[in-house]
């Protein structure tokens, strides 16, 4: 599986990555500023104390790659065949800060700067909202301005904020504002909180590797067992990396949840109006960034139909042009290769 990529369809498809991220220079020298004066939390200076002040290659090359939303990118997607990136504000976006007008400050202009760059190139890029969950209300008019003013096709929350995960009621604003515009959020990973990192981290499973997945997995678990798509219908919610394991866990996390409402064990844990199975099926969405392993999309598509996997790279996080290949060479029909790399992505972000 070698040879040159191309852009344009020569597969009888577009390639359309649907998690790629971008980041402001104020947004990472804040970042730096928290790990300097104490007060990012433990994630935050495991991920970004080596980011943003490594010295090694991959770190200077993924910072220098996200602060590019110009010629570099653009060079970097003909060179993998990517004909169309949907972007978001690089994780943990605002969510860290401490001071709320500065989230608010940061998120707003990375927005405008979003929005500006799609608009100079808007046969390639494609924006998704960054806010600040912090405030529920602000968070709730920026989605409305990203939908209406700025061209967005979704929002992107980075899972917990500051500890706090999206089922509690405050946060139902937000929820209503997407419900309003009809637009999908996409739960990104963040580092887990540090309620719950310590024995990641101190076997450097706290990133990427185990910790984001299953701290993000929880929190998409927590908005189902809550009840967010009885209140919904209609909220489609995204996850990466091949839906965080859990379409693999589907069974026993049906068993188990039904088992625990039977037995009344837990004064949160209220009947649904389906199975958390039925809610993949109709109401949550994955996307393969950084999990180009066919039997892994394969199985997705087989429990959750194949109109709810995505394609994604995880630019600039990774970026393997062999991962490419292989995904084109997946043993499926063309048809489900077609929706998996460009007509699902134009449904769900209504492009």
């Amino acid at each position: 599986m070698t040879g040159e990529l191309k852009t344009g369809g020569d597969k009888g498809y577009l390639r359309i990555a649907t998690e790629e991220a971008f980041a402001t220079r104020e947004q990472i020298d804040i970042y730096l500023r928290m790990v300097k004066d104490g007060t990012a939390d433990k994630g935050m200076v495991s991920l970004w104390g080596f980011y943003a002040k490594s010295p090694s290659e991959r770190a200077m090359t993924i910072i220098e790659r996200l602060l590019d939303l110009g010629e570099r990118r653009l060079a970097d997607m003909d060179a993998h065949g990517i004909d169309k990136a949907i972007l978001a504000l690089t994780s943990p976006g605002v969510q860290p800060l401490l001071d709320l007008d500065e989230a608010k400050g940061i998120a707003l202009a990375a927005n405008d700067y979003l929005a500006e760059r799609c608009q100079a190139h808007p046969d390639r890029f494609i924006g998704m909202t960054a806010v600040a969950p912090q405030d529920p209300e602000w968070s709730a008019a920026e989605i409305r301005r990203g939908a209406k003013e700025l061209g967005f096709k979704g929002v992107q929350i980075n899972s917990h904020t500051q500890g706090e995960y999206l089922d509690a009621a405050k946060f139902d604003p937000i929820f209503r504002a997407l419900a309003d515009v009809g637009q999908p959020l996409y739960i990104h990973p963040s580092t887990p909180p540090d309620a719950m990192i310590d024995p990641m981290l101190e076997a450097g499973l706290d990133g990427a590797i185990f910790g984001f997945g299953v701290e993000t997995g929880m929190h998409l678990l927590r908005l189902i067992t809550s009840g967010i798509f009885d209140r919904y219908p209609t909220l489609q919610i995204m996850v990466g990396h091949m839906g965080e394991a859990l379409p693999y866990w589907l069974y026993r996390l049906d068993y188990m949840h039904q088992a625990g409402v039977r037995a009344n064990r837990y004064e949160c844990m209220k009947p649904l109006n389906k199975t958390i199975a039925e809610y993949f099926r109709s109401n949550v969405l994955v996307t393969n960034s950084g999990m180009a392993w066919e039997p892994a999309v394969k199985f997705a598509q087989s429990v959750m139909g194949t109109e709810r996997v995505m394609y994604a790279m995880d630019y600039p996080y990774e970026v393997v042009a062999q991962e490419v290949h292989a995904m084109d060479a997946m043993d499926m029909p063309f048809d489900a290769k077609r929706q998996f790399f460009q007509t699902n992505a134009e449904k769900w972000f209504n492009l």
